[in-house]
């Protein structure tokens, strides 16, 4: 008897597990792993919960890892959704809810296929299920507690799939082997206090405010590498706080975001960032502190044995033969890139965070089905 992975997608899409919230998804994957001979520990810490499974032998040197997440983004306006967000209604052959696509079908699909593998034909190996509750979140204290926890307690995987919707369009038509750097900076521009008719006897913050984000938003920072497009810069918001139009501020800030490929690293980007707000604070006289927040660091896995290992198997099973990219945003796999080697494969991402959320039913058997192969030739 297989694994229904569309049934366990609906089941955990009717756990409200809202980030920081369990809402009894991993629950439901700990009894369900358990039952099917998997060795589970709850690894919760901070308040997120977190679930380590593993098939086999412990320290096995061939040991297959999936990574993925049962945590999603809130709802928003329910009043907007035409379906139940926690309700896992089909429709047409479409399964409705919150994380029908980002990611609870994923983590359905590769637990699904390898409960049936142990339970088949018994692999020589181990097979290692890594499931967290805070990627959505900060990430602090969900994939990266699983990675502390495994390295107490002496496990490690060879290789690792993360399940995130990899494709833009098309079933099988994207994986990926890397991802960008993803940075947050903050700067705060501090001057003198005034009368808007008399600017002379103050120093206005905003005109240097301004002339920064200009040097920034029009700054080329490459042209792209081997294996990544060219790094990004967006400017997210600009704030002064200040309801009257007499008076000059003391102050104004702004936040920019970005997304920088290979040829930098968090450290040269901030160097960068805060050459360009020296500049200005000695042009303009006036005080300017930046803050940074490195989410990730970009990373490459170079094309070879594992990515071949699932383009083989995307391709038998969809008939497309996916592209080898590092665009999107950013995924848990930044962290598991200093573990082992890390590619990601998944379904088509369209309507991940938006109202009725929803993935087709076909595509989460055919997930199944592509990480079934995967791990068939993996042991084989």
């Amino acid at each position: 008897m297989t694994t229904d992975a569309v049934k366990l997608t609906a089941d955990l899409i009717r756990c409200p597990s809202v980030t920081p919230a369990e809402g009894g998804a991993l629950k439901l994957l700990d009894d369900l792993l358990s039952s099917a001979g998997f060795d589970c520990t709850r690894v919760d810490r901070g308040g997120i919960s977190n679930l380590f499974a593993r098939w086999g032998q412990k320290g096995h040197a061939r040991t297959f890892g999936f990574n993925g997440h049962t945590d999603v983004v809130p709802v928003g306006d329910e009043a907007a959704w035409t379906m139940s967000p926690f309700g896992a209604e089909v429709k047409g052959g479409v399964l409705y809810g919150r994380g029908a696509t980002d990611m609870k079908s994923g983590v359905a699909a590769f637990a699904a296929a390898a409960i049936d593998l142990v339970q088949g034909t018994p692999p020589d190996g181990a097979v290692i299920l890594t499931i967290t509750g805070d990627e959505e979140g900060d990430a602090v204290d969900g994939t990266t507690a699983l990675l502390d926890h495994m390295a107490a307690a002496g496990e490690r995987m060879s290789v690792c799939l993360v399940g995130e919707p990899t494709c833009p369009d098309h079933m099988g038509e994207m994986m990926k082997i890397g991802r960008r750097g993803s940075m947050t900076a903050w700067f705060t521009v501090t001057g003198v206090q005034g009368h808007a008719a008399y600017p002379h006897r103050a120093r206005n913050p905003l005109p240097a405010l301004v002339r920064l984000i200009d040097r920034l938003a029009s700054h080329e920072m490459d042209q792209g590498s081997d294996h990544f497009d060219a790094s990004t810069l967006a400017v997210v918001t600009i704030d002064t706080g200040n309801p009257a139009t007499n008076v000059i501020p003391a102050q104004g800030g702004a936040a920019v975001n970005i997304r920088f490929n290979d040829l930098h690293s968090g450290v040269s980007v901030t160097e960068w960032l805060q050459s360009e707000a020296d500049h200005v604070a000695k042009e303009f006289d006036v005080a300017i502190d930046l803050r940074v927040k490195i989410s990730g660091e970009s990373f490459l896995t170079p094309p070879g044995a594992l990515s071949d290992l699932v383009a083989s198997a995307v391709e038998a099973e969809t008939g497309m033969v996916p592209v080898l990219s590092t665009t999107g945003g950013t995924s848990d796999a930044r962290f598991i890139k200093d573990h082992c080697p890390v590619v990601e494969f998944g379904l088509v991402g369209r309507t991940m965070h938006q109202v009725d959320e929803c993935v087709e039913v076909a595509q989460i058997e055919q997930l199944k089905q592509v990480y079934a192969r995967i791990l068939r030739d993996y042991f084989a």
